[in-house]
């Protein structure tokens, strides 16, 4: 399976589509904003990588804002926060085949772009 979980306004996710050709390579795309992540498929994303704080986005506006690094947190709450807003998952999440990617780093998007 081919997929993407991105958010259709931010333009650092529609760039990495754009160079990577995933709308002509016939992905499925998921904008988390208005599609949200389910708890299966973030179980299928923690499985892959091998932890939901991984997935984890502290340079989200609302990681500050809670204060939250200032806590220590958990697997759990990495889940919960995620589920419960879609900007703490790190994007985006390209499946292609069996392989998962994580994030916008140059290095990411250029093993992805090598998998395709």
């Amino acid at each position: 399976m081919n997929k993407i979980y991105y958010l259709s306004t931010c333009d650092t996710c529609k760039r990495i589509i754009s160079d990577l050709g995933l709308k002509e390579k016939g992905f499925i795309f998921q904008d988390i904003k208005t599609e949200k992540i389910t708890p299966t498929q973030l179980e299928e994303m923690k499985n892959a990588i091998g932890s939901y704080e991984a997935l984890f986005s502290r340079i989200a506006r609302k990681y500050k804002e809670l204060g939250l690094g200032e806590k220590s947190l958990t697997e759990s709450d990495y889940k919960k926060f995620i589920l419960e807003e879609y900007t703490f998952l790190k994007r985006p999440v390209i499946f292609i085949k069996n392989k998962m990617f994580v994030g916008n780093s140059k290095a990411i998007i250029e093993q992805a772009k090598a998998e395709l």
